[in-house]
């Protein structure tokens, strides 16, 4: 028994009782071993802190710190369904999975999961550790400690060390609301003693290890900003917003955690001005590069979601921004797609009020799509029939065309698509935009973003061809061969090249025709890549479908 009379559970205790036990006891028994998805695949136990890394899985967050400390990636050998290394560069909390583990606890009426014995996880890893590697393991702190008594004692102002920083994340309780990115390469050990920017630090105290040297302007926001006048408050943002619109210099001193913090609360705010101001604030100094990373592992992500969810017409303006603007960044991307962000802006793209909105939360959908995890997330939320849809009423189409180029490059995307009748919606769009052309009115970037479309949807090339029959797609891409951009005119030609193909279905008698399936080559990635003639030259090029081109 635990406290408060509840059952604690032992993650070891997986035997079965004596034969002499009755039938209900085991299943009483079985009835509170929790799920397999709810147990760590590297301490074996019920996870306390569940984190998502970079490859997709969860881990508990200690697990996790273990093997970064000893720059080891265990192998997963229980886990049948995904048995692949896992990436530990970046670390997000699960507040779904968390919840839902403390949700089936309470149910059962066992006791919620504690954090486990760093150092049993430490000695579980080292036994899986081939005896080669041992070598290269950092010191341990307590020789690290030895080593620094020996020497002339050094006061290191505002320096975070990574020693202290590791003991930090192992004591401090996780944030629902932070992002915490680990080393570069989990192969290699840091330095003892090195120091890291104060903006990374994973635990609230960040602030002790800031020079603190700020302007006087930046002293007066942050005076306005901590004030418990509402008054006061929103001059500091309209103070704020008008400093950080044009001064590069201003974007990177206010975007300190002291102001950041306070910038939190400002954006769940229930003043109006007090939020649009706030979250104005926050688009410009996501508009300097060095702060994207910073204002993401912050927590902000979640905010400008729920903003984005049910936030007035100005304030999801600057939210759909904000998330547009973090997610030029490219470690940002995978964490804001983990974070929930695609089906919010899914929904803003087809149904916000306000045409800036749907601007950004387009622009946003396409960077964000970029990243193959966040592809196969749009696909499986139902991003294609909505996407499709927007084309075919016009609105917002050149956006949702940017993002349907980007899908096409997975192979899911691609089946869905042609499942969503793409090919004729496509070809569709592509006669509009001809009879559009005679009117002055067509746009040249819509011409060749269906095009891009189209040619990364005949990789699948069987079941394209008999849909492209069916759109009469040869008619109008031989305009666009005549007529278009040079981009254009150049997958046009060929997927052409492809609809002249013959398959060996197609002969009535002779059955020479014949489909070159080198074209047609699968890389490491999945993605697929098709080998076309360099017109003129004789020699054979590899030319990959990405959108990222227009």
């Amino acid at each position: 028994m635990g406290k408060n009379g509840r059952l604690r559970w032992n993650p070891f205790s997986h035997k079965s009782t004596s034969s002499s036990s009755s039938s209900s006891t085991r299943q009483q028994q079985q009835q509170q071993q929790p799920p397999i998805e709810f147990i760590c695949p590297i301490s074996k136990t019920i996870m306390s802190d569940p984190v998502v890394v970079s490859s997709g899985q969860t881990f508990e967050r200690v697990s996790v710190q273990v093997c970064l400390d000893l720059a080891f990636i265990p192998k997963l050998t229980d886990h049948d369904d995904d048995d692949s290394p896992p990436d530990f560069s970046t670390v997000i909390p699960n507040r779904n999975m968390k919840s839902t583990i403390d949700g089936w606890c309470d149910s059962v009426g066992v006791e919620r999961p504690h954090p486990p014995d760093y150092s049993a996880v430490e000695t579980n890893l080292r036994q899986q550790m081939p005896p080669s590697s041992e070598v290269e393991i950092r010191v341990s702190e307590q020789e690290l400690l030895r080593a620094v008594a020996d020497r002339a004692p050094v006061i290191y102002h505002h320096a975070d060390s990574e020693l202290m920083n590791r003991r930090r994340l192992d004591n401090s309780s996780s944030s629902d609301e932070s992002v915490i990115v680990a080393h570069q390469s989990p192969f290699i050990t840091p330095l003892p003693l090195t120091t890291r920017p104060a903006c990374f630090s994973p635990s609230s105290s960040s602030s002790e290890i800031e020079i603190l040297n700020y302007s006087p302007e930046e002293e007066e926001i942050y005076t306005k900003l901590k004030s418990s006048d509402v008054f006061d408050q929103e001059q500091g943002l309209i103070m704020m917003r008008k400093m950080t619109r044009t001064k590069d210099e201003a974007r990177v001193s206010l975007c300190s955690s002291r102001i950041l913090s306070l910038l939190k609360f400002m954006i769940v705010s229930r003043y109006s001005l007090v939020q649009t101001n706030s979250l104005a604030s926050l688009v410009n100094l996501s508009l300097e590069k060095t702060n994207k990373l910073t204002i993401v592992r912050l927590g902000f992500v979640p905010l400008l979601i729920d903003v984005l969810k049910s936030g007035s017409k100005e304030a999801q303006e600057h939210a759909a921004g904000s998330i547009f603007s973090l997610s030029l960044e490219d470690d940002n991307k995978m964490p804001i797609g983990v974070l929930g962000a695609l089906q919010p802006l899914l929904h803003a793209l087809r149904a916000a009020e306000s045409d800036r909105t749907r601007h950004d939360a387009g622009l946003a959908l396409y960077h964000l799509s970029l990243n193959q995890t966040n592809r196969l997330k749009l696909v499986r939320l139902g991003a294609v029939p909505v996407l499709f849809s927007l084309v075919r009423s016009g609105e917002s189409a050149s956006r949702a065309l940017l993002v349907i180029c980007n899908l096409a490059c997975c192979s899911e995307g691609r089946s869905a698509m042609l499942d969503a009748n793409a090919v004729a919606i496509l070809v569709g769009k592509l006669r509009e935009e001809e009879r559009r052309r005679e009117e002055s009115r067509s746009s040249a970037a819509a011409r060749e973003n269906c095009v891009a479309a189209l040619f990364a949807l005949s990789h699948e090339s069987l079941r394209f061809k008999g849909l492209a029959k069916e759109a009469r797609v040869v008619e109008v891409l031989k305009e666009v061969e005549e007529r278009g951009t040079e981009r254009a005119r150049e997958k046009a030609r060929k997927i052409l090249q492809l609809m002249r193909e013959r398959v060996p279905e197609e002969d009535d008698d002779d059955g020479e025709g014949t489909v070159d399936w080198d074209r047609v080559i699968l890389d490491s990635n999945g993605s697929i890549r098709s080998r076309f003639r360099d017109g003129g030259g004789g020699r054979n090029r590899m030319v990959t479908q990405n959108s990222s081109g227009f």
